[in-house]
């Protein structure tokens, strides 16, 4: 019952429409334009910060859709195209493993955002984003304002790094202080209690 339709779709399923050199080619291409891309456009693309980039991460799947698979549409023209962006990217992610100076060009460097508790409004414009955008990722990690982080980095792969401003440490004489308090309070609770 199923064998002729089967029969009549598996050709079409499975056969190529395109050579498998251009297949393997299609993707490898994207794949590097998408990483330049990356690299030029900046960190914030990976970060996600607001809708904007939000859309264009989105979108950008669809839009070179096209330009890996060609004028094929069969499977086994996608899994060329799924493997050669794998095989790709293993290669790149060795080589760049390897490679450390090369891994700096094309990952970047980290970002200082705030620096001794002061934004670093240079480095905000330089990374496109705003005090406002900085302060919705702060609320998001828990902060209720700026004055609350001592440091913040925007790593390379789109990563916040926050370290929070440290309490002041007491001083001896302080801790000493509180403790001689303590003590006398203990006494006081003693002679209102009587003896045991």
């Amino acid at each position: 019952m199923f064998a002729p339709a089967l029969a009549g779709i598996w050709p079409d399923m499975f056969a190529l429409k395109v050579g498998v050199l251009e297949k393997i080619l299609r993707p490898v291409i994207v794949y590097a334009f998408v990483l330049v891309c990356l690299r030029i456009f900046g960190k914030r693309q990976l970060a996600q910060l607001n809708p904007f980039d939000l859309v264009v991460l989105l979108s950008i799947s669809n839009t070179v859709q096209n330009a890996i698979i060609g004028d094929d549409n069969s499977v086994t023209g996608g899994l060329i195209g799924a493997l050669a962006l794998f095989a790709i990217n293993y290669v790149v992610v060795r080589f760049v493993f390897r490679h450390k100076a090369l891994d700096q060009i094309l990952e970047g460097t980290p970002t200082v955002l705030i620096e001794h508790g002061h934004v670093r409004r240079r480095a905000l414009a330089k990374e496109l984003l705003s005090e406002a955008e900085l302060l919705v990722l702060a609320h998001r990690q828990g902060f209720a304002r700026l004055q609350e982080i001592e440091h913040c980095e925007l790593l390379p792969g789109g990563i916040f790094y926050i370290r929070p401003v440290s309490p002041p440490e007491p001083k001896p004489s302080e801790l000493l202080a509180k403790l001689e308090q303590l003590g006398r309070q203990l006494d006081l609770l003693r002679e209102r209690l009587g003896p045991a």
